[in-house]
């Protein structure tokens, strides 16, 4: 009997180890780089204005960030596409975070990206710090996704874009409170946007994006869901990107952003993630090898005393 139940208990725990997912490694990075973590593909972009900032990229677009006396520093991660399609032939667009956000003078935490044709910057901007940008006069007022936004255009003459120093439009949807966890349908931006005459090209990126200029600051984004159509993107086929940019923009400047005192700041962790999954399913395949244990050695015990009688 110890012998049936020893030999199960060691199947059905191996069976349990071999099925258990794969955990993700974390991976840290300090210095500016472009590429892809489990489906979702990733930026860090710092200016060479002065500075430190590192980027630990998790689990499924996961990501936290810390930076220290920024010029300017871009942490995200979502879909850089290849630029052959628009919004709208792409399918609906939609973004859930949650983000433990805390900016020490002027950043965003935003929904950022670009297009090409014509070459356009555009935010969805749910957080700030000190500064709410961009700082010029509202267009007019929309609602998405229960709250009201504030759009705007700027334009950025002669600066860094992703094809080399250009002039381009910036188009900016601004919520008027401030908001760390929720979902932004970004196609709904797009056409109330394009309703205004603020029209996209061929979509080349959308991303959760944490941005910090001239300033310091932490963020700790635990929820990062980018959908095309209801699909997570890390399930699409793989895309060629456009030739990736050797500068990213600095934000508008049309003002100095102050100092404020921020929370106490977050480090960049590489735990598991908050449900807990993958140390529950680790319990339970220990507590099997000890059941195991125990049977060996109750059998073990046994052989003994019926060799000494």
């Amino acid at each position: 009997m110890l012998k049936r139940l020893l030999v199960s208990a060691l199947i059905l725990g191996l069976a349990l180890a071999l099925s258990l997912p794969a955990s993700a490694e974390s991976v840290t990075l300090t210095r500016n780089e472009i590429g892809e973590h489990e489906g979702y593909d990733y930026e860090l972009w710092m200016d060479v204005g002065g500075g430190e900032g590192s980027m630990t990229l998790n689990e499924a677009g996961t990501f936290s960030c810390q930076w220290t006396d920024a010029q300017n520093v871009l942490f995200r991660t979502g879909k850089k596409f290849d630029s052959t399609q628009t919004h709208s032939e792409l399918g609906e667009i939609t973004l859930e975070y949650g983000v433990e956000y805390y900016p020490n003078g002027n950043s965003y935490l935003c929904v950022y990206g670009w297009s090409v044709d014509p070459l356009v910057e555009f935010y969805v901007v749910e957080s700030w710090g000190s500064w709410r940008p961009p700082g010029s006069e509202s267009l007019g007022t929309v609602e998405v996704d229960g709250g009201t936004y504030d759009v705007y255009q700027t334009t950025r003459v002669e600066q860094p874009s992703i094809q080399g120093t250009k002039t381009f439009q910036q188009y900016w949807s601004v919520r008027t409170d401030r908001l760390t966890d929720g979902v932004v349908s970004v196609s709904e931006h797009i056409k109330a946007w394009e309703d205004m005459g603020m029209t996209l090209g061929k979509m080349y990126e959308v991303a959760l994006c944490v941005e910090g200029y001239r300033s310091s600051g932490a963020a700790d984004v635990y929820v990062n869901t980018l959908l095309v159509d209801g699909v997570d993107v890390s399930e699409l086929s793989e895309e060629t990107a456009e030739p990736s940019p050797a500068e990213e923009p600095s934000p508008a400047e049309e003002a100095e952003p102050s100092a404020v005192t921020a929370p106490e700041q977050v480090t960049p962790s590489d735990t598991e993630p908050a449900d807990g999954s993958s140390s529950v399913n680790w319990l339970l395949v220990f507590a099997i090898i000890v059941i195991a244990v125990g049977a060996a050695a109750g059998l073990c015990f046994r052989a003994f005393r019926k060799k000494k009688e």
